[in-house]
């Protein structure tokens, strides 16, 4: 379960990261030109989601709303709100995954599996092509579409689209390889916001059960809250 929940933290990132390249690409422009004058003095982002999950049969599984901190070119977090709070950190040399209603934390190390996401995209456009096909998907609800197909069998998404108005990324649809869709509504976009310098950082709180190698973990601070 620790699992799933990091690839799908992981296809968020990969989808947003692409956005920002994507949708200058849907406005008729070089892509990658506009990438790099995009990405030119970007240090990360903030909002808000509202993620929705259906299954093949469209029956909805999952209804959640949270906040979200992604910093270049490594650290993101991704906490859930509601219904039921989970917080994942990435500090740039672990992944931190703590459950507090499971008074647990999963950690490992950052590796292949955030390789496989186009992070590094926003440092270096090359990646971009290498990564994923991009497609023009048309206009849909008042939406421009950008469709987003990966390259690699191991992408936790076989599809995703990306839906803007107003140059701003409002929505994003991903589906998997067993017909399940996950629908994230983004709001709130801030860009280079002054982070706290806890955002990025995690000491697991007293008396947790701690799964997985803590050790030679980034500089950590106590969550709050």
């Amino acid at each position: 379960m620790i699992s799933n929940s990091f690839r799908r933290v992981s296809a968020f990132i990969a989808a947003v990261t692409l956005s920002l390249s994507a949708h200058s690409a849907h406005a008729g422009g070089d892509p990658h030109a506009v990438l790099a004058k995009f990405t030119q003095g970007l240090s990360g982002l903030s909002g808000q989601f509202h993620q929705t999950v259906i299954d093949a049969n469209a029956q909805v599984t999952e209804d959640s709303r949270g906040t979200l901190a992604l910093s270049v070119p490594r650290q993101f977090r991704w906490q859930y709100e509601a219904p039921f709070p989970q917080l994942i950190v990435a500090d740039g040399n672990k992944v931190w995954i703590y459950d507090p209603d499971l008074e647990q934390v999963q950690v490992r190390s950052q590796g292949a599996e955030e390789q496989q996401s186009p992070l590094s995209a926003l440092i270096d456009p090359s990646e971009l092509d290498r990564q994923f096909t991009l497609s023009d998907g048309g206009q849909e609800e008042g939406f421009d579409w950008v469709v987003l197909v990966p390259k690699s069998e191991d992408a936790p998404f076989s599809k995703a689209r990306l839906g803007f108005a107003h140059a701003e990324l409002v929505r994003m649809e991903m589906t998997d390889a067993l017909g399940q869709k996950t629908v994230v509504r983004f709001s709130s976009w801030q860009r280079n916001p002054q982070f706290d310098a806890a955002t990025f950082r995690f000491v697991p709180p007293p008396g947790v059960d701690v799964i997985g190698d803590s050790s030679d973990a980034a500089q950590a601070f106590p969550i709050e809250g």
